[in-house]
């Protein structure tokens, strides 16, 4: 883990590409304790050593499916009936899961260092639980992606690929139907690709989106109020958890929630082949930061 220190820092943005439904706005000073971080996303390796030592069984296995993107299902996978409204991409692929992430044929296990997919909020809670962790609030996700740099659009700046270097994992070409993979990657990569930020946090733009531990609310912190401006956690109820970072399918010409002010939602016992998280904490693990 790394050290964040305590103080203020500006949330939030007004950036014109934003979807106002996200709430990412109004860009105000909010104040967050110090708390230590992940350098980088869970990874499957680290998920299967919780299961193996808990049992643990996900939301994904306890429904028997979870869904995939359409170019990474296996040949032999069966898909399930239905489809998700305005994202016809995704598929409802029986067995899948984060052992599985293509459904049945594919193997996790390959990819060892890549972020665990296919985890919803609640495993990903009972997971940091299992940790002595926790999962970050939605304003430490921000302020440690931010790697203390002030109103930038991403983790090291304004430019999505300065130099023509790519900085993180996200689609290339036309999406969905072709990806040019110029960064290298169709699916996940290592949760150590690509440079760190000014925090020495990994991806935190791309490659998985990451749950936080906040209810979602488009509104809540519009409000003046130490609630919403000190140490905030959210709306005390809802429907959805805030989800940040953005991942390996986001593209301009529909998703640019890359950016470091952006965020989404889902219901907590939703899974998907992008997105992970990674864990925080209070105070050092065992008296230092691991």
């Amino acid at each position: 883990m790394v050290h964040i220190p305590g103080g203020r820092f500006r949330m939030g943005g007004n950036d014109p590409d934003a979807f106002p439904a996200d709430g990412e706005g109004p860009v105000r000073e909010v104040q967050v304790g110090e708390f230590y971080i992940d350098a980088k996303a869970v990874t499957n390796a680290q998920f299967a050593t919780f299961v193996k030592r808990t049992g643990y069984v996900t939301d994904a296995e306890r429904f028997g499916w979870s869904y995939v993107f359409h170019q990474l299902v296996e040949p032999t996978a069966r898909v399930l009936d239905g489809h998700v409204p305005g994202a016809p991409w995704w598929r409802a692929v029986e067995g899948a899961d984060w052992r599985r992430p293509g459904g049945p044929g594919s193997d996790a296990g390959r990819l060892a260092n890549h972020p665990v997919v296919h985890v919803s909020w609640n495993d990903a809670t009972a997971y940091a639980a299992w940790a002595g962790k926790r999962l970050p609030t939605e304003a430490e996700w921000e302020k440690a992606a931010r790697g203390g740099l002030v109103g930038a659009r991403f983790p090291w700046g304004d430019e999505l690929a300065p130099g023509g270097r790519h900085r993180c994992n996200t689609w290339q070409g036309r999406f969905p139907q072709h990806n040019t993979r110029e960064d290298g990657y169709l699916a996940t990569a290592p949760v150590d690709a690509y440079a760190p930020n000014g925090f020495g946090l990994y991806n935190t733009s791309g490659n998985v989106w990451e749950w936080c531990a906040d209810w979602f609310s488009a509104e809540w912190h519009v409000q003046e109020s130490p609630a919403t401006r000190v140490d905030p956690r959210g709306p005390a109820t809802g429907v959805t958890r805030v989800m940040r970072g953005g991942s390996y399918l986001c593209h301009d010409s529909y998703c640019n929630r890359y950016r470091v002010a952006a965020r989404t939602q889902s219901t907590p016992d939703s899974s998907t082949g992008h997105v992970g998280f990674r864990c925080a904490a209070s105070a050092p693990i065992g008296g230092r930061a691991t």
